[in-house]
This record gives C-alpha cells, sequence and structure tokens, in this order.
C-alpha cells in the first residue's frame, strides 16, 4: 500500500501552530508576535497588494523574538532571488505559493539550506480532479502542505474551499488556509485535524484591517478561537 494511504500518526496534537502572513509593518509583527502567532509571514511575489522587498523582509524579521519563524513566501520565482532573500533573512522557511514542481522546490531547499511549504491550490468547486494523496507523494521533500483555495492571483482572495472533501489519510504534515477568520478556524480546525500528520492554519485577509493593514483585535480572536478549539471547547 503507498505510504500516502496508510500514514504513520504521532499522538493527538494539543496546540494547533499559527502563521500569520502578508505582513508590511512593523507594529502589526510586534502584536501578532505578542498574541501568540508561531510564524510570521512577507510575501514577495511583486503583484500582490501585500508584497514586501527582500530589504523591507529583513528588517521586518529581525522584529521576531526567539522561537518564531520568518516565512517567505515566492511564487514562480528565480532560484537567484530566492537565495538572495534567504542570505538576507536569517532562519526563514520557504513557502512556494506558484506553480513550482516538486523538483524546483526540493533543489532550493538544498540550495539554500531552508526547509519549505508548498502550497496545494485547491479547486472551489465541489466536483475536482485534484487529487492531495497524489501530490502529498509528489511533493514529499516539503516540510509541510498548505492548503489553499485555488483563486486568481495565488491566494490571499479570503476564500475557503470544501474541506469535507480532502482525504482523511495524507501522509504529510497540512497548514490550513484560505479563508480562515476568527469566526470560522474552529471549525476548519474540527473538521480536519485528523486528516494528516499534524495541522496548523495560516491567515493573512481574516486579520486585516486592509490588505498588509492588520487588525491588532483580529489577530487576538483568532489566536483565541484556535485556542478554543484546542481545548475541546465550544466557539
Amino acid at each position: 500500500m503507498s505510504p500516502s494511504h496508510s500514514p504513520t500518526r504521532p499522538p493527538a496534537q494539543q496546540r494547533t501552530r499559527i502563521k500569520m502572513c502578508g505582513f508590511t509593518r512593523e507594529a502589526d509583527v510586534l502584536s501578532a508576535c505578542a498574541v501568540g502567532a508561531d510564524a510570521i509571514g512577507f510575501v514577495l511575489y511583486p503583484p500582490s497588494p501585500r508584497c514586501v522587498s527582500i530589504e523591507r523582509a529583513a528588517e521586518l524579521a529581525r522584529l521576531l523574538p526567539a522561537f518564531v519563524s520568518p516565512v517567505l513566501l515566492f511564487v514562480n520565482e528565480t532560484p537567484e532571488r530566492i537565495e538572495a532573500a534567504c542570505k538576507a533573512v536569517p532562519g526563514a522557511l520557504l513557502q512556494f505559493h506558484g506553480d513550482e514542481s516538486a523538483e524546483f522546490c526540493a533543489a532550493v531547499s538544498l540550495r539554500t539550506g531552508r526547509p519549505h511549504l508548498k502550497a496545494a491550490r485547491i479547486p472551489l468547486s465541489e466536483v475536482h480532479d485534484f487529487d492531495l494523496l497524489e501530490f502529498a507523494v509528489l511533493h514529499h521533500a516539503a516540510q509541510a502542505l498548505l492548503l489553499d483555495a485555488h483563486v486568481d492571483g495565488y491566494g490571499g482572495g479570503g476564500k475557503t474551499f470544501h474541506w469535507s472533501l480532502l482525504p482523511p489519510n495524507v501522509n504529510a504534515h497540512l497548514v490550513l488556509s484560505g479563508g480562515l477568520t476568527p469566526a470560522n478556524v474552529g471549525d476548519g480546525i474540527r473538521a480536519l485535524r485528523t486528516h494528516g500528520l499534524s495541522l496548523a492554519v495560516d491567515v493573512s485577509s481574516g486579520i486585516e484591517a486592509g490588505k498588509g493593514l492588520k487588525d491588532a483585535d483580529k489577530m487576538r480572536q483568532f489566536v483565541q478561537a484556535v485556542r478554543t478549539a484546542d481545548n475541546g471547547l465550544p466557539l
């Protein structure tokens, strides 16, 4: 039997890790860290309204305390620019959010010495032929698969896909993304907690006052909703 059909699961997860993405301002980075974000994402995709330069990402990443990880998001980027960003932001994880091949992702991870996340862009339709089990096998070198809605512009559209259509036995660490908010993140955690080797969550538009401008209250509410779901309490 394929390993994608028979994952070996660790003990039940008690704490869902939280990545917040799309930061452009110092105060927002500090607020996210203060409320309990585990990872802070910086978008290095020029068409995105949340894009920052490599230099700006480095400035913001220097604000992060110990044990909060910077994540650099790329879409169909060149290896040379990815390598330059890695040199500017020590310890950053890589997030490939475009049409990058498994071979490209693995090669850049090896070249930079940085683990990577690979976005699985899940169609919004209830009827589609996207095979997450096959995708997990193909991208076995990824540290985790980030499950996002397939929208124009490679993410950040605030859309949720149909969680119920995901297979229950994915042999990969999963990061749920796509349209998460303080109101629905608990439902997502409860729906998908056991579908992979572990489950984390990723939020961008759901904690914003405007694109690239985070809302401190929404960030706090988001973390509170995640912890409530972790504790098995009703929202």
